[in-house]
């Protein structure tokens, strides 16, 4: 089982930006097909947002296309997002996960999370 640690989320105004890390650790990231941020707004389900493969693959839900950008290093087991120009709807609790594809269903370690919050 792979154990993710999230960080970087914290407070920031509409149109601001925020970079989140995650690091993977139990297992080499190299091995791991998808790596993505998912998020959970209160009283909403989990929504994915964005995976990147192993390679040089990504996938994007509609909300996060032009405006975060999902990047990988297998060598330091590390998946980042970027997110710009973000909006009062982008705030959630935004979770890094692994899977054994890009698809979000096939998505099935997941860290604690990190809290983001945008204001108006």
């Amino acid at each position: 089982q792979v154990q993710l640690v999230e960080s970087g989320g914290g407070l920031v105004q509409a149109g601001g930006s925020l970079r989140l890390s995650c690091t993977a650790s139990g297992r080499a990231s190299s091995s791991i097909s998808g790596m993505g941020w998912f998020r959970q707004a209160p009283g909403k389900e989990r929504e994915f947002v964005a995976a990147a493969g192993r390679w040089s693959d990504k996938n994007y839900a509609a909300s996060a296309k032009g405006r975060f950008t999902i990047s990988r290093d297998n060598a330091k087991n590390t998946v980042d997002l970027q997110m710009n120009n973000l909006k009062p709807e982008d705030t959630a609790v935004y979770f890094c996960a692994t899977g054994s594809s890009l698809l979000p269903r096939d998505f099935v370690d997941w860290g604690q999370g990190t809290q983001v919050t945008v204001s108006s």
